[in-house]
């Protein structure tokens, strides 16, 4: 079977940027797994994977546009020094987690303007990176019924958030994904 829309896929990856590092990748024996047309993975990759059948390897260069977007200027901001830890040396670089609407995001420092100021950046820390993947497919197969269900909740996790199953952890969305 080929990957078309609305199959279910697991591919094993390892995503790496221009300058060769490595920055994240399956691991050992759990590929990752998506409904395609679901808006699970990146869409330059979901388009570049189209087509392929188990056991194809290939490798696939994502633009940002494709991928996460180009950096977003109006996406740095500035905030009080006091809104970090009293007692934390801040560092351009350092990141941090906090939670946003959405969920979980990461927020990175750009500069320290002065003693009261630190500009964060609130961009994807792979936005405006070209995006390399060596992807190898392991399963294409038909949407099971509980699937199916899933797409129709939203987010494409096969939970069934109609019958008031809020634990997305066993669909692959996790519990904190807010998707029910």
């Amino acid at each position: 079977m080929n990957i078309k829309e609305n199959v279910f896929v697991s591919f094993d990856y390892c995503l790496t940027l221009d300058s060769g590092e490595e920055v994240d990748k399956s691991p050992e024996g759990k590929p990752l797994g998506f409904i395609t047309g679901s808006g699970q993975i990146i869409p330059g990759l979901e388009k570049e994977m189209m087509g392929m059948s188990v056991g194809d390897s290939v490798k696939i260069s994502v633009e940002p546009e494709d991928a996460y977007g180009p950096v977003n200027p109006q996406l740095f901001q500035e905030v009080k020094r006091e809104q970090f830890p009293a007692d934390m040396e801040i560092k351009p670089g350092m990141t941090f987690q906090s939670q946003g609407p959405q969920g979980p995001m990461i927020i990175n420092v750009s500069e320290i303007k002065d003693e009261n100021t630190v500009v964060i950046d609130l961009n994807h820390p792979l936005a405006g990176k070209r995006l390399h993947f060596d992807v190898n497919i392991a399963e294409v197969r038909d949407l099971t019924p509980e699937e199916l269900a899933g797409l129709s909740s939203g987010c494409g996790c096969g939970c069934d958030c109609s019958s008031g199953d809020t634990d997305c952890s066993s669909g692959g969305c996790g519990s904190e994904s807010g998707c029910c």
